[in-house]
C-alpha cells in the first residue's frame, strides 16, 4: 500500500537500463511524436501491457461473466480509437506503443494541419490554444476519442489563428553575406577610428 495522498507511479521502467536497440527505438518514438521525455514512451508502453495481460486471461477464461468483461475492454479499446469498430479480442494482442501515442492529443493536432511539426503542437496545447468543443485542452497527453477529432481546432480568440496560415509553411530567407572589414582586425576596442 502506498500513501494515500501520493500517487501511485504510471510507468514501468526498462529492466535492463542500457539496451542500445531498445534506446534508438524509443529514440525514433520520442522524435516522431514530439514527446518529452522517454517517461511518456515508458507510459504507453505500460498501458499497452496491461490492455494485453487482461486480453490474455480473459482469453484463457470462459464465463459468462468473462465474455461480458470481454466486451466491456473492447468497447473501452474502440472507444479510444486504438482498435477499429469490428475489432475481436484477439486484436488487443498485436497493439503496439504507436497505436496509443497516434492517439495523444498532441499528435492529433499534428496530423490534423494545425500545427507543422509535432513539437509545435506540443507547444500549442500547452500554452492553450488548441480546444476541443470550445473547452481548452492543455494536456498534450490527452487520448483524444474516437468522435472527438472532428471537434478538435484552435480556441476562439487565440493570438495563433491570426499568426498561423494553415496551407503554406514559412521559408526561410537566404542570409545576406555583410562585406568584411579588415581594417578593425587586430585592433582593440579603443583604437577604432
Amino acid at each position: 500500500m502506498g500513501h494515500p495522498r501520493k500517487a501511485r507511479k504510471q510507468y514501468d521502467t526498462p529492466s535492463h537500463p542500457w539496451n542500445a536497440d531498445r534506446i534508438k527505438q524509443e529514440n525514433k518514438l520520442v522524435q516522431k511524436y514530439g514527446l518529452k521525455n522517454k517517461k511518456e514512451v515508458w507510459k504507453a508502453e505500460t498501458m499497452i501491457k496491461r490492455y494485453r495481460r487482461d486480453a490474455r486471461e480473459l482469453l484463457g477464461m470462459s464465463s459468462e461473466h468473462t465474455s461480458t468483461e470481454r466486451q466491456q475492454l473492447l468497447n473501452h479499446l474502440i472507444r479510444l480509437g486504438i482498435l477499429p469498430e469490428n475489432a475481436k479480442l484477439e486484436a488487443v494482442l498485436d497493439l503496439t506503443v504507436e497505436d496509443v501515442l497516434r492517439r495523444r492529443l498532441q499528435t492529433v493536432v499534428h496530423r490534423k494541419g494545425l500545427a507543422y511539426t509535432a513539437k509545435e503542437a506540443r507547444v500549442f496545447v500547452v500554452h492553450g490554444h488548441i480546444a476541443m468543443n470550445n473547452r481548452k485542452i492543455d494536456s498534450p497527453s490527452y487520448l483524444v476519442k474516437r468522435g472527438e477529432e472532428e471537434l478538435i481546432g484552435y480556441y476562439p480568440g487565440s493570438a495563433v489563428i491570426k499568426l498561423k496560415i494553415p496551407e503554406t509553411p514559412k521559408k526561410e530567407k537566404p542570409k545576406k553575406e555583410r562585406p568584411k572589414r579588415d581594417s578593425y582586425r587586430g585592433r582593440g576596442r579603443r583604437n577604432r577610428r
